[in-house]
């Protein structure tokens, strides 16, 4: 009996003393976990270090192409639209990382703001998150569509996300002081709307963590794309494979125009892509290389590929 108990205080013991792992910041492990597939360069966070070259790619490809790829790889679950922006008529891309919110509760609040202090952060825990970006990162925190009191910045913390970031923001929830956000240098941002309420009554509940942007899911890591037409996250894994078929459908479709305008298509006003037309096709490539976002290399590729070589 006495061994029992000499057993079981030892166990307290080491219990007591051990370290206790945050549980609001994922960690390097469980990043990796989620994101295993990528070989590339990381973030000392864990988080996928996509390509500068691949994420300023990003930013000139279309929605639908991107999409096309995503589906045809399995992935239908990464496009959400109705937003709100700074610039819609700007572009944003970047690498995710992300947030989640809750509505708060007391007991949840406390334990939350306990482990802030232990870990040495200060002011409200919706500045955390800011703090952890890095440069060509896009925030993005599922803030469950709260508007009212659902502000999640305003252009103070949006000021603090550009000097972090350069590129922007991703908000599942509201902003306020749309106007001076707007005259922050480096930065635009995509919202559902602004309220000039502050946030009140929720809470983070955790950073780089997998999240959902509407009908969206989105890993730390992710390429982000936003324009007018919608938002696409886009596995970091793929990222560099997609805008690369994007970018190549773009220029397949800029060839079609040509052919339709001069009346040399038929009424293969979309497609007819036969083994002559891609030779065609090369052929006008290498006249106009001016066109060519991608590499060359990366274009003999794509075009192997849907020549079924």
């Amino acid at each position: 009996m006495k061994k029992i108990v000499m057993t079981a205080f030892c166990a307290l013991m080491v219990a007591a003393v051990a370290p206790v792992k945050a549980q609001v910041k994922t960690t390097r492990e469980q990043i990796l976990f989620y994101t295993s597939g990528w070989k590339g360069e990381r973030f000392p966070d864990g988080r996928p270090k996509i390509s500068d070259s691949v994420v300023e790619r990003a930013k000139n490809v279309t929605m639908e192409d991107l999409w096309d790829f995503l589906s045809s790889k399995g992935y239908h679950c990464q496009y959400e639209n109705g937003w709100q922006a700074l610039h819609v008529d700007q572009p944003m891309s970047g690498r995710a990382l992300t947030a989640q919110y809750m509505p708060a509760r007391p007991d949840m609040t406390t334990a939350i703001k306990a482990e802030g202090k232990a870990e040495g952060r200060t002011g409200g825990n919706n500045m955390w998150p800011i703090n952890e970006l890095q440069n060509g990162d896009v925030y993005v925190a599922d803030g469950f569509g709260k508007i009212v009191e659902g502000t999640l910045i305003g252009s103070n913390l949006g000021s603090g996300i550009a000097a972090h970031s350069h590129t922007g923001f991703v908000f599942d929830a509201g902003i306020r002081d749309v106007m001076e956000n707007r005259e922050i240098p480096n930065m635009n941002g995509f919202y559902r709307a602004s309220d000039p309420s502050a946030w009140k009554d929720m809470t983070l509940t955790s950073i780089n963590a997998p999240i959902r942007i509407g009908r969206a899911t989105v890993l730390p890591g992710d390429l982000v794309v936003a324009n007018r037409d919608g938002i696409i996250f886009v596995p970091a894994v793929l990222a560099a494979e997609a805008v690369a078929s994007a970018e190549f459908t773009n220029l397949e479709d800029a060839f079609n125009f040509e052919l339709n305008a001069a009346g040399k298509n038929g009424a293969e006003f979309e497609g007819g892509w036969t083994h002559a037309k891609y030779e065609a096709f090369a052929k006008w490539i290498g006249q106009h290389p001016e066109k060519l976002k991608m590499t060359q290399a990366e274009f003999n590729a794509e075009l192997a590929r849907r020549q079924g070589k």
